[in-house]
């Protein structure tokens, strides 16, 4: 039997709402069960034809997402649920309900431009506000409403779930009629979570603070595993290493979770365990992701951020502070089956000082990438896209600048041969270039190294 979840008793709502309106916005905070429950209740509710597609913010939550829903049915992953992010696809013919990554589905727009057999898209987390999922809600919503394109599919249906940004906008954009799309609102399965922060500054080494809070926190008698946040994987070997003897000493196991990871390791950081575990970990357990057994968190308040290089023309992952709102969100996993505690590695004069939430990505990264799948979707002016929220102009002007001095469009803003090739290629235009280059001159091997 199901563990009930307050999400609930809105899915017979989100299905009725959802026959009557083409969009439909939820807000749920943090461990409601959006991601798992409303994708499998409008699959079986029949909502529309074709299958129920959900977009997520990073492939660890498209994984864990998948098998959390198909445990749930009874089923194996890969048979009427599966997913596929970058590189790796668990699916077969009877798949019915597909996790994807986010960037996933603008490649699939550019091969099937109709979505022909996808009846639901369901945008997961779209707080996070990252680039790929802003193109992926433009890209939609036209082709909801562009008949002049001929692919329009007015029977699509869009759900956009959100845990803290402001829906009134996105209800907004996704109007029918001159009606605002219908939103619906559930809370989280929320414990009380006690926060703590710093006193004052400490200056000791990262790996050292989070040692010496792992350490109160079991002197404390704490019986339950303990979610570390911490920027990258550099940081998670250093803050590993500072706690090997310790955890020894302890019989705990010390394990990472982070992106690059293989699946087989990340699955053993989420799953349960033997043993008490001490979860070093990226901001890719931020949300999405219920880790049974924490009850415990340790923020160190940062996080690589994307942004983007003068330089070299590419994006950057820079060490930054988060934002109020993703501390909230970091906090909050302490407090999913049980009451917790979060130890934050800053004062509460440091987190007043931060912002509500991190500027969304549209407005401080390059865009060439998305640019060329635009213009490969034959759209040639990107200043009269329909966005969510629009660019700035220069941002625009400079990825069209720098597509056509690598000769991937035209004048017009088509899309040339060579672009056509570099869109192969799921890199940054200035690197698929070089790779098309290489190739043509055979030091294709030495151009990827």
């Amino acid at each position: 039997m199901m563990q009930a979840l307050p999400i609930d008793s809105l899915l017979p709502e989100i299905v009725e709402q959802l026959r009557r309106s083409p969009n439909l916005i939820i807000e749920a905070a943090p461990g409601a069960g959006k991601t798992t429950r409303v994708p499998a209740a409008l699959l079986d509710a029949e909502i529309a034809r074709g299958e129920v597609w959900v977009l997520e913010p990073r492939r660890l939550a498209a994984r864990m997402a998948a098998r959390r829903v198909a445990e749930e049915r009874g089923e194996r992953l890969g048979e009427t649920v599966g997913y596929q992010v970058r590189f790796e696809e668990v699916s077969s013919a009877r798949t019915r309900l597909r996790f994807l990554t986010e960037g996933v589905l603008t490649r699939r727009l550019l091969s099937d431009p109709k979505l022909k057999n996808v009846g639901v898209v369901v945008l997961d987390e779209f707080h996070e506000r990252h680039l790929q999922a802003d193109l992926a809600l433009a890209l939609l919503r036209r082709l909801q409403h562009s008949g002049q394109t001929g692919a329009t599919r007015p029977d699509l249906k869009l759900v956009v779930m959100s845990a803290t940004l402001d829906a009134a906008p996105i209800a907004n954009y996704l109007a029918n009629n001159n009606e605002a799309a219908p939103r619906l609102s559930s809370e989280g399965r929320r414990f009380d979570v006690a926060i703590e922060h710093l006193p004052r500054d400490d200056n000791r080494p990262l790996a050292d603070q989070i040692a010496s809070a792992i350490k109160r926190l079991l002197t404390e008698n704490l019986d339950g595993d303990v979610l570390v946040f911490l920027p990258g994987a550099a940081e998670i070997r250093r803050a590993q290493a500072a706690c090997s003897e310790f955890a020894s000493k302890h019989d705990l196991l010390i394990l990472p979770l982070h992106g690059d990871l293989p699946a087989n390791e990340q699955d053993r950081a989420v799953r349960p365990a033997d043993k008490r575990k001490i979860i070093l970990s990226t901001n890719v357990a931020e949300s999405s992701v219920t880790i049974d057994g924490v009850v415990a968190v340790i923020d160190s308040g940062l996080a690589r951020i994307a942004g983007h290089s003068a330089w070299s023309g590419l994006t950057t992952l820079n060490v930054q502070r988060i934002s109020k709102a993703s501390a909230t969100q970091r906090a909050g996993r302490a407090g999913r089956t049980r009451p917790g505690r979060c130890l934050r590695l800053y004062t509460a004069q440091d987190f007043n000082a931060r912002p509500d939430h991190e500027a969304a990505e549209i407005h401080r990264l390059d865009l060439a990438e998305p640019a060329l799948e635009l213009h490969a979707a034959n759209i040639t002016d990107l200043n009269t896209f329909g966005w969510f929220e629009a660019p700035p102009a220069s941002a625009i002007e400079a990825a069209d600048t720098l597509l056509r001095k690598l000769t991937a469009i035209d004048a017009q803003g088509r899309v040339t041969k060579t672009g056509e090739q570099m869109l192969r290629f799921p890199l940054h235009p200035r690197q698929s270039r070089l790779l098309i280059e290489a190739q043509s001159r055979g030091v294709f091997d030495e151009a990827c190294t």
